[in-house]
């Protein structure tokens, strides 16, 4: 398998790359690569000036906006995209159900749904987790009934992302009780806005509002926002649960702070000398350089035999992608925490006389390093997608 870029592909490279010096905000392109929050509006106003080249939905059939690029370019943008950086389209509308909508959907919500999403119009989240039911996602207990035109929806959901923003939400609930738990499940939309919907933020470990509650009282919603078939839609999760854990590799982020992590440990001294002088951090930082190479590598396979497992089945292989890039992940933080060593403690900010002894540059490091841990776990843990490589690819 040649897994070498044509001139062409690498032409396509420099012209995406050109584009983002052009047109990415300072300003955002800094709070990324310190680690910081964006705020809901720069992260549309970027979104939109990606649309507005074409290139929000890239992935997505030509006929509803996409680019027809091939697997490669898609590959190149993304790496290129993670690793300037610049922030990347709202995962949960481009990436995720947006997909399942094309897929599945029928032609009235292909138009109703897919231009709002492609242009942020509508802020997307995700109601799959539970309390209770986040691994074992087919024990969720959310249930919709079926009154006379209308759906009417009672449960919680939880470690919902940014649903604090979010205009709608797709939600997996169950529709026949009496059903095998996978096969009573439907793949419902519907507006964050409705009557009943509540929701309460939980701040993480990191001082941040990422993830919220989500409550549902006798929500209605109309029949016609049941997305494919009724209780199919633990299928329609699984695709969707598929793309997400190849994007999960993230192969271009680690690339971006695998760079800054040689550039602060060549700044910052211990014992007299720059840190990366020192033989153990060299040992460590070449160990994780290794293993996204060999994760990098995977990933052009992936990409290579795109489309070999039927439409609607993404390769297995993601699973491999979800466990590996969300351990790399993981490793380039504690990486970073190792270079900045006693300044890791983002609120111990002065010294003993007073002064201010941080840098301003550390102040995130320790918060990224803590929100990481979760990498291994959204998404399906990585515990779940071993079993996942031992029955589909090992055939355990």
């Amino acid at each position: 398998m040649d897994l070498a870029f044509t001139k062409e592909e690498q032409a396509f490279r420099e012209e995406v790359r050109q584009f983002f010096r052009d047109n990415v905000p300072p300003d955002t392109r800094r709070k990324l690569v310190e680690g910081r929050h964006l705020t809901k509006d720069e992260m549309v106003t970027w979104w939109r000036i990606l649309n507005k080249k074409g290139w929000g939905v890239s992935h997505w059939p030509k006929e509803y906006g996409g680019t027809g690029w091939t697997s490669v370019q898609h590959y190149i943008f993304n790496e290129e995209l993670q690793s300037y950086p610049a922030p990347q389209p709202l995962a949960f509308g481009v990436s995720m159900v947006g997909p399942v909508i094309y897929t599945f959907g029928n032609e009235k919500q292909k138009k109703k749904y897919l231009p709002r999403i492609a242009n942020v119009d509508d802020w997307w989240c995700q109601g799959f987790s539970e309390p209770g039911s986040g691994s074992d996602l087919a024990s969720l207990k959310t249930k919709a009934e079926r009154r006379g035109d209308k759906w009417i929806i009672n449960g919680q959901k939880t470690w919902t992302t940014l649903a604090q923003h979010a205009d709608m939400i797709f939600c997996l609930c169950r529709t026949d009780a009496s059903a095998k738990k996978q096969m009573g499940i439907s793949f419902i939309v519907f507006s964050m806005k409705s009557k009943g919907v509540t929701v309460r933020p939980i701040q993480t470990i990191d001082g941040g509002h990422e993830v919220n509650e989500v409550f549902f009282d006798d929500v209605e919603v109309p029949i016609e926002n049941l997305i494919g078939e009724e209780n199919k839609g633990w299928d329609y999760a699984k695709f969707l649960l598929g793309n997400e854990r190849t994007g999960i590799a993230r192969v271009g982020v680690s690339k971006e702070r695998i760079r800054r992590i040689k550039d602060l440990a060549s700044k910052v001294e211990s014992g007299g000398r720059p840190i990366i002088q020192d033989a153990a951090f060299r040992e460590k930082l070449a160990a994780c350089e290794i293993e996204l190479k060999a994760l990098e590598l995977t990933q052009l396979r992936v990409v290579a035999d795109e489309g070999k497992h039927g439409k609607g089945k993404p390769n297995p292989a993601s699973s491999v992608l979800k466990i590996k890039g969300s351990e790399i992940q993981q490793t380039t933080t504690e990486l970073l925490m190792e270079v900045i060593g006693p300044f890791a403690a983002p609120y111990d900010v002065h010294g003993d006389d007073g002064s201010n002894e941080a840098m301003d540059w550390t102040a995130q490091i320790a918060p990224s390093y803590f929100n990481n841990r979760k990498v291994s776990i959204y998404g399906g843990s990585n515990e779940i997608q071993r079993n996942i490589i031992a029955k589909a690819v090992l055939g355990l």
